[in-house]
């Protein structure tokens, strides 16, 4: 069990936190295709909580590496990218839309998408392994998830139509690559 400790495993602690995320949106994935949201929602935050953790455990036990900073970009990209988009998509506008609103819908969904690639790419390549800023510059991929949480429960209680939702979606896809600073935890 060593290999938990040391920095260069792939499969040291904080890693394994970082599968358990994955996990996690793979299974809130496929709960999406079975209409499942309730349980999708459940384990979309599971990975958020386990991508918390793996970010402090990686800091307290000096296990950051290169491998690791790219594996959270993935879990990230999956749990809170993907697995929101999906989501909304499943549950709003694919109930709610149609015609000319649907297809503005894909390309709102497919530019939440790539907003929130190009954000973790970028990430990636002005990382340093180990180092934690004060500061983020646009909003970060779970926040951005989080708030897309919320827009969909605004939708589910009926507070918000799915062309807001949409609105709303275009608008926290813009803000991931924006130069609003938002405090690191």
């Amino acid at each position: 069990m060593k290999f938990l400790w040391i920095p260069e495993s792939h499969f040291n602690l904080a890693n394994l936190f970082t599968f358990v995320n994955i996990a996690a949106g793979l299974m809130a994935t496929y709960n999406i295709t079975q209409n499942n949201f309730v349980f999708a929602i459940i384990l979309a935050w599971i990975g958020g909580a386990f991508d918390i953790f793996d970010g402090k455990i990686a800091r307290k036990y000096k296990l950051s590496n290169d491998f690791g900073i790219q594996l959270d970009s993935f879990a990230d990209f999956l749990s809170f990218v993907l697995v929101p988009v999906f989501l909304i998509f499943q549950a709003v506008y694919a109930t709610q839309l149609d015609g000319f609103t649907l297809f503005l819908a894909s390309v709102t969904s497919i530019f939440y998408v790539i907003s929130g690639l190009r954000r973790l790419i970028h990430f990636n390549l002005h990382a340093d392994v180990g180092e934690v800023d004060k500061f983020f510059t646009g909003v970060p991929t779970p926040l951005g998830a989080i708030l897309l949480w919320l827009v969909y429960l605004t939708n589910a209680y009926e507070f918000f139509s799915a062309f807001t939702v949409l609105v709303l979606m275009a608008v926290i896809a813009w803000s991931l690559n924006s130069t609003l600073k938002v405090p690191h935890p």
